[in-house]
């Protein structure tokens, strides 16, 4: 009996010492979030741009090879669904394209003679290149001067806002070789053109060297609405011809487009289109006759 008052005794003098130190609350000093040093991937997996791809180069071809070429014009309308892509917010080619020029990484030629400010007759052959300056200035164009409403001057005409909207269509220039040595006939694009309406007709504001700028936009990457996972490149996107075009020229002799050898007065009329339907099929008939089946 004594043995068991003793517990209880020890057990009520413990509790009474144990209720008189008040428990210390755990300190939070030390517990601060740590800083974040860079922002989180938004998302599993984000490409901004594919700065691992390799540019595959296109094969060696001699020109003792190539039994058959034939140049050819065509137009990109970024107002097609197929092309809308080129103009997806984020990742716009003519965006990438000003902005190698900016910075000197481009070199693009004019369509115009600067001294005289005319078309050249041969305005795509890539003879005279542009300043970075140069090159922004006609990418923006030139506003007409206003007149003064008390002298009734008219005042000098001044550059406009860069508008990367207004650039809707883009010209290829290419050639369609035979290369009897790899028994092939493809394309190989020379040079393509950003255009924008200018006097209520599309034309380009300059020209470029499409093998000068095949590094640039491999390393680019586009919105493929297919697969967020995609690194299809811009260099992808036109060497693998995924873009609808419509041919507004081919070799002959007057150097004239469509509309200038069918003395069209309506850029529209149908009969535009038929005849770009028609090279095209004349292209498609003569790679049709080159095998036996």
């Amino acid at each position: 009996m004594k043995n068991v008052l003793s517990i209880v005794v020890f057990l009520l003098i413990g509790l009474s010492a144990f209720a008189q130190n008040p428990v210390t609350p755990v300190r939070t000093d030390s517990l601060k979030k740590t800083k974040i040093k860079t922002p989180p991937k938004d998302g599993f997996t984000v490409r901004a741009d594919v700065d691992s791809n390799v540019m595959v180069p296109y094969a060696d071809v001699r020109e003792e090879d190539v039994y058959y070429a034939k140049r050819i014009w065509r137009e990109v309308d970024l107002r097609d669904t197929i092309n809308s892509v080129l103009r997806a917010e984020g990742a716009k080619l003519i965006d990438i394209l000003l902005e190698a020029v900016a910075n000197e990484e481009l070199t693009v030629y004019s369509n115009k003679d600067t001294t005289a400010g005319k078309l050249l007759e041969d305005n795509d052959s890539f003879k005279i290149a542009l300043t970075a300056q140069e090159a922004l200035a006609s990418a923006r164009g030139l506003t007409e001067g206003m007149a003064d409403s008390t002298t009734g001057k008219i005042a000098d005409p001044t550059l406009r806002k860069l508008r990367s909207e207004e650039f809707m269509k883009y010209r290829i220039k290419e050639d369609w070789i035979l290369d009897t040595k790899r028994s092939i006939f493809e394309p190989r694009i020379v040079g393509i053109a950003p255009m924008k309406m200018v006097e209520g007709n599309w034309q380009p504001v300059f020209w470029v060297y499409y093998n000068d700028a095949r590094e640039l936009l491999s390393k680019k990457r586009m919105v493929n609405p297919g697969n967020d996972a995609s690194t299809l490149s811009f260099d992808d996107y036109f060497v693998r011809r995924l873009f609808s075009s419509y041919v507004v020229k081919q070799t002959n002799p007057g150097n004239k487009n469509i509309v200038d050898m069918l003395g069209l007065t309506d850029p529209k009329d149908i009969r535009k289109l038929q005849e770009s339907e028609a090279i095209k099929k004349t292209l498609a008939d003569f790679e049709q006759s080159l095998w036996e089946y």
